[in-house]
């Protein structure tokens, strides 16, 4: 159920969202130039990986994976954590998905990090709890 629940949710939430994000980051910082955008693409890529979007992930997990009673405030305390130990990672990756990546192979690159982020979100509530 988890595993069919977090496709669903992939192929639906995620999908829409992170594709018009990455438009919307290219209409943002369409007018700045050189480290200045380089910067500001990167940073506003990490923002949207937030403490709240990691703990509505955990939230989905539990949901999926029928843990109920383990839904509450915790999953917001656990990503934080996730989220500030994951910063290095997530700026190199992200730099290189905003910066390196056509624009058409953004939502491809970013669902591949996704991927490999979802398994440190989800080992992140035995680390960080």
């Amino acid at each position: 159920m988890r595993l069919l629940g977090m496709v669903l949710v992939g192929a639906s939430f995620y999908a829409f969202e992170i594709p018009n994000y990455f438009d919307w980051i290219v209409k943002k910082t369409h007018f700045l130039k050189g480290i200045k955008a380089t910067l500001t693409k990167t940073g506003l890529a990490i923002a949207y990986f937030n403490p709240l979007w990691i703990a509505r992930h955990l939230l989905f997990i539990k949901l999926f994976s029928g843990q109920f009673e383990a839904i509450g405030f915790n999953l917001l305390d656990i990503a934080f954590w996730s989220f500030l130990v994951n910063i290095p990672i997530s700026f190199i990756a992200n730099y290189l998905i905003q910066n390196r990546f056509k624009l058409k192979w953004r939502f491809l690159g970013s669902a591949i990090f996704s991927a490999l982020m979802a398994i440190y979100y989800a080992l992140s509530e035995t680390i960080f709890s």
